[in-house]
């Protein structure tokens, strides 16, 4: 039986392309270089979508935790 929880599971994910959705449906998808326990997190080569289009593209990215309403790795191909 596995004992990992979700903290776990986005810390193994440091260094690998994720998505980041606010709680506004605001997508963030970039290199996940850091969190900390508030689930703040930081991405690199980031890009912002809304409604699926593209806004803005940033190199760095820091998301305060209270906005995440959830974190996806994107598969790599």
């Amino acid at each position: 039986m596995s004992s990992n929880s979700p903290k776990d599971f986005v810390e193994s994910l440091k260094g690998h392309a994720v998505i980041v959705r606010l709680n506004n449906g605001t997508d963030y998808k970039g290199i996940l270089a850091c969190l900390d326990e508030r689930m703040n997190v930081a991405l690199e080569q980031t890009e912002e979508y809304v409604e699926g289009e593209l806004i803005e593209k940033y190199n760095d990215a820091f998301i305060r935790g209270n906005n995440v309403f959830y974190i996806r790795a994107i598969e790599e191909e």
